[in-house]
């Protein structure tokens, strides 16, 4: 047994660097996220926790076994260890502001994260806050769930008193990237229902994401000397600049909130000759989500229609769907952390995702999975920062749901 506070268990496991990349094909998508994968392995077996696995793609499980004697729910609690691609996850050196005071924070030289910009920072005044030094990505997303669930379960390992049943934990490698729930052993976790642990500020519950789909697109040019291409030359791009135009610039990320979904171009790689551009495709609403994959196919056939077939060749992947429609038939899922969060002083905050979770893929593979806070803020970049208090009140609610569900009755 460790003996590690929260906020050490977390500083801990942010020096390990555990990106993902959406460029690869293997499972994990780095090595790296193996090595903090076994590094965790290795932690929740001296924690003393029973069934300790971990499988060859690095997904972990093990269990907190029941206190009791009559029968309970299992329930089970998830977060994922890597990081985004957006920005490095490699030495990262977090800092405690203790304190708060409302006031922009330097996190180096030249770099400030202020409340003008920033305005979630003044929900946090007289906290302690755990801020980047501007240069890299702090990790909160996910390894402050990693470490509240691990910190919850040793709370009551530790405290014979709280009854509950057994718990199954569980961490993962490649949520950012869409691909965290693709090999997860639902039949092996064996719960009747899951948490995954991974929202954003102080009491989060989303229930409610994205319908989401993956799109490339190719498109092919033809190269001629630019001194003589006249009524030759097919510039490819130009045809990606005439593709993108063809979308509403009124549907992205940057335009719309809430319930409003986008197209979202991630990057483009073009030459002369070829070029291929990557979108996102996201909506809450399941028929509206089908007629943006309609409307994008369609303008790759328009491209084609204006500058021959094959011009244009396009890829559409579902990612996963909106969880929403799973949980609602399942609404105590919900109400046990409704009735956690009233208990334990945290305000509820019912949003919907306006992304994903490992959560959403979980529920359509037969595991009702809504998603808690964590506590970070900023995500996927240098501004990223959590609340040291913030933490400690998402490991009070994992706790209380423990509690809770051990006097369940359906």
């Amino acid at each position: 047994m460790t003996g590690m506070t929260l906020t050490e268990r977390f500083l801990n496991y942010t020096k390990f660097d555990t990106q993902s990349s959406e460029e690869s094909s293997e499972v994990p998508s780095t090595s790296k996220q193996l090595v903090f994968a076994a590094y965790l392995k290795d932690e929740l077996v001296k924690e003393g926790f029973a069934d300790v696995e971990m499988d060859e793609k690095g997904y972990i499980y093990a269990t907190l076994k029941s206190n009791m004697k009559k029968e309970a729910p299992t329930i089970g609690f998830i977060s994922h260890y890597d990081t985004s691609p957006d920005c490095s996850g490699a030495n990262i050196k977090p800092r405690i502001v203790e304190h708060y005071d409302g006031g922009d924070i330097t996190l180096s030289e030249g770099i400030v994260s202020s409340p003008a910009k920033f305005p979630e920072l003044l929900s946090h005044v007289g906290e302690d806050l755990i801020v980047t030094d501007g240069t890299t990505l702090l990790g909160a997303d996910d390894k402050a769930g990693i470490a509240e669930i691990i910190q919850a379960m040793c709370y009551l390992r530790d405290h014979d008193e709280i009854a509950h049943g057994d718990i199954r934990v569980a961490f993962n490698p490649d949520e950012e990237i869409g691909m965290g729930a693709h090999h997860f052993d639902v039949g092996k976790f064996g719960c009747e229902w899951a948490y995954t642990i991974d929202g954003g500020d102080l009491g989060e519950l989303e229930y409610e994401n994205f319908n989401a789909a993956s799109a490339k697109v190719r498109l092919r040019g033809v190269s001629v000397h630019p001194g003589y291409a006249k009524g030759k030359m097919v510039n490819a791009n130009s045809l990606a600049a005439e593709f993108v135009s063809l979308l509403p610039k009124d549907e992205t990320p940057e335009t719309t909130d809430g319930y409003q979904g986008f197209y979202h171009l991630l990057g483009i790689h073009s030459n002369i000759e070829q070029a291929q551009l990557s979108y996102i495709i996201r909506d809450h609403d399941r028929q509206r989500f089908e007629a943006r994959k309609a409307f994008i196919i369609k303008c790759a056939e328009e491209i084609n229609k204006r500058y021959g077939e094959g011009t244009c060749e396009i890829e559409v992947k579902d990612q996963y769907y909106n969880m929403k429609e799973k949980i609602d038939p399942n609404m105590h899922v919900i109400d046990l952390v409704l009735m956690a969060m009233q208990q334990c002083g945290v305000p509820p905050c019912v949003v919907p995702i306006r992304g994903g979770t490992d959560g959403a893929q979980l529920s359509f593979k037969g595991l009702p999975c809504p998603n808690i806070f964590a506590g970070g803020v900023n995500f996927h970049g240098p501004y990223e920062f959590v609340s040291i208090q913030v933490m400690e009140k998402a490991m009070q609610v994992i706790v209380r749901i423990c509690e809770l569900t051990a006097n369940y009755i359906d």
